[in-house]
């Protein structure tokens, strides 16, 4: 039988945001409160069609360019060390704009900020291939890279926010399309630009058309008003004995003081591992085609391959969180993923074209290590803000880690003349990957442990 603390939350869950922070008055009866179901599910729908428009431009910035980056380098005139430097680029803003997000979420509202983003991102893709110069491309990069940095450290808020008794499948839901929204430019960049006649400016501009979709379901959302986190869930008869809330009381109880997050090491493990699955994850998507085709494999198959790579992605990312949300450690998970990444950068070193959808195959399933780093984020914080603040923490200081990988990858590709260097230290950052994903597997939360230190 569910309690009355399980009522509580599921009538307090079924209202709007706007909804939640307006206090039930003295006397206000539940039916009152069930009434507005109906606008909650309406709420609820523009929310899960923002998460899916979001979650697929999240990543085509990054993965269009990476099919075309001969292209671009021919047309700007770039050497391997800038392009290398192009590669890191994403993690770069990431790691900078991250930071922004939890405070432009408690001034304005995750959805806001989720709608800004967007909308960077659509301004970034419509400027970047025509801003002139390599400076010009790399700045209008940047402004769409922000936006994609402000929306990854948001996502996990809104699922929280949401969906509190449904953050495995949610994020699976998001890490799945996320990773649709990777292969499908990776598979059709390159044919649609010959479609265009040729011009990889108009291959690159068509992705903002995606872009400027994901901006129109935050908007109603963000003209109901800031969103605010709704209060800790009480007991019925703990809500009936207190007295009511005002908006400023309510608005108080709700704004908790930061956790010192860097006294956790969960948070440490979690901001690690994610920094290193993210650097495999920027090499592959800046590098791999290149690797293909520097071992004879056609342009058109090296992107190809790097969309088989991202396309694994799709149904596993939605099975993984499902997974991990069940298991007590996600350390099991972690190290299978590790294990075919290992295999992966071994089949690329000794047969890169002969064995290439082998390979493409097993670092596409290596790669899921981010849907598994973002549902920890959301089960090693208790509450939203704690995700909010854990979620920026990891993710920020985790990008900030990842930004030598790419950029080192290129020196070394130049200089040496050749990919053993790149794939073996590809291979070589796998092995703390696995460590550190196995301590922030670990069955606790932040604020447990910043409270106990």
């Amino acid at each position: 039988m569910a309690s009355e603390e399980t009522r509580a939350v599921d009538t307090r869950t079924a209202m709007s945001p706007t909804e939640r922070d307006t206090p039930t008055p003295v006397g206000a009866s539940e039916t009152t409160t069930l009434e507005k179901g109906p606008a909650r599910a309406w709420a609820t729908r523009l929310v899960v069609a923002g998460i899916v428009l979001s979650a697929v431009n999240l990543r085509p910035a990054i993965t269009s360019l990476g099919a075309l980056l001969e292209e671009v380098r021919d047309g700007l005139g770039m050497s391997g060390s800038v392009a290398g430097l192009l590669t890191s680029v994403p993690p770069l803003c990431f790691a900078v704009f991250g930071v922004m997000a939890p405070r432009l979420a408690r001034r304005f509202g995750p959805a806001a900020g989720v709608c800004a983003g967007m909308a960077a991102i659509f301004a970034g893709l419509l400027i970047r291939p025509y801003a002139g110069g390599t400076a010009g491309f790399l700045a209008a990069s940047a402004l769409a890279l922000m936006g994609i940095a402000v929306s990854n450290v948001l996502m996990p808020v809104i699922v929280k926010r949401w969906f509190p008794d449904r953050v495995g499948s949610m994020t699976g839901l998001y890490s799945m399309v996320l990773a649709l929204g990777t292969s499908l430019p990776a598979a059709v960049t390159v044919p649609m630009t010959h479609a265009l006649g040729g011009n990889w400016k108009l291959g690159l501009a068509v992705w903002a058309v995606l872009a400027a979709a994901a901006v129109v379901p935050w908007i109603p959302l963000v003209r109901e008003g800031r969103e605010r986190p709704a209060p800790a869930a009480r007991s019925a008869k703990a809500q009936a004995k207190a007295p009511a809330q005002t908006p400023a009381s309510a608005r108080a109880a709700e704004e908790q003081p930061p956790l010192r997050i860097t006294r956790s090491r969960t948070a440490w493990a979690l901001a690690v591992f994610f920094g290193l699955q993210a650097t495999a994850a920027y090499i592959t998507m800046g590098w791999m085609p290149q690797i293909f085709r520097d071992a004879g494999v056609s342009a058109g198959t090296a992107g190809l391959l790097l969309a088989v790579t991202m396309v694994m992605g799709v149904p596993l990312a939605f099975v993984i969180p499902r997974i991990a949300t069940r298991l007590p450690h996600q350390g099991p998970i972690v190290l299978v993923l590790g294990v075919c990444g290992l295999a992966g950068y071994a089949g690329l070193y000794l047969a890169p074209a002969a064995g290439a959808w082998a390979w493409a195959l097993l670092l596409g399933i290596a790669n899921c290590a981010f849907p598994l780093a973002l549902t920890m984020v959301g089960m090693r914080a208790r509450s939203g803000p704690g995700v909010a603040q854990l979620s920026a923490f990891a993710q920020s200081t985790g990008y900030l880690i990842s930004i030598p990988g790419p950029l080192l990858v290129g020196v070394l590709y130049q200089h040496s003349g050749g990919w053993g260097l790149p794939i073996a230290l590809m291979a070589g950052l796998m092995v703390p990957q696995m460590v550190v994903g196995v301590l922030a597997g670990r069955d606790r939360t932040v604020e447990e442990e910043a409270a106990a230190r």
